[in-house]
Order: C-alpha cells, then sequence, then structure tokens
C-alpha cells in the first residue's frame, strides 16, 4: 500500500512541473496570436534598437522581473525571446518555477529574426 501510495504521489509531483517549450523563431513569429504574450526579454536599450511587432519589453535583467508577471494568469501562453536566445532560455526556466504553466522559448532570438526580414 505504502509503496502504491508513494508511486502515486511521485508521479503527480512529476506531472505538477511544467517544462517550458524551445522553438526556432523563424516558424513560431506567425504562429503568435492576440490572446498569447509575447515577452521581450532584453534591456529597454535593445528593445528600442528593434523589436518583433506586438512585443512587451520585460527585462530579464531587471530586479523587478517576475513582480512583471503577478498580474499575468498562470495558464496564458507566454512567448519570451532575446537577441540570441541565451536570456529568453533563463527566463523561460523561471517562468516555469513561478507557475506558468505554457511558456515557449522562442531559439535564435532577435538576430535570427532579422534574418528572416
Amino acid at each position: 500500500m505504502k509503496k502504491v501510495l508513494f508511486s502515486l504521489l511521485f508521479l503527480n509531483s512529476f506531472f505538477a512541473f511544467a517544462q517550458h517549450i524551445d522553438r526556432e523563431i523563424s516558424t513560431s513569429v506567425a504562429k503568435i496570436h492576440s490572446r498569447s504574450l509575447l515577452i521581450d526579454v532584453r534591456t529597454p536599450a535593445e528593445f528600442k534598437e528593434g523589436h518583433l511587432p506586438h512585443a512587451i519589453n520585460i527585462d530579464w535583467l531587471s530586479a523587478d522581473f517576475n513582480k512583471a508577471f503577478d498580474s499575468i494568469s498562470k495558464r496564458k501562453k507566454i512567448y519570451v525571446y532575446c537577441r540570441s536566445g541565451k536570456r529568453s532560455e533563463m527566463a523561460a526556466s523561471r517562468l516555469d518555477s513561478l507557475g506558468f504553466k505554457r511558456v515557449v522559448n522562442l531559439k535564435g532570438g532577435y538576430k535570427a529574426y532579422e534574418k528572416m526580414q
């Protein structure tokens, strides 16, 4: 009985943790719809130099990064990107740890997006 209970608890905790998805930015940009959030995690200066249409800037390096997501539903689909994909990978992992269930890291970042243009 203890083994069965332990197994059920283990499986439940395994599936309770969300894991973000990594997708190439080149194939994902057209699929982002208005009900999702598109978050640029670069600095405000980088954001001003250019960004994806409809993106919101929430700086990964900001002390208020976590707080910026307080009012966002944990079930909202969130796409994150940065310049090349490193910061957005860390941001996506952080959002996972904060309990967000539908996080997509856009690999390749803004550099890959610019190459598509």
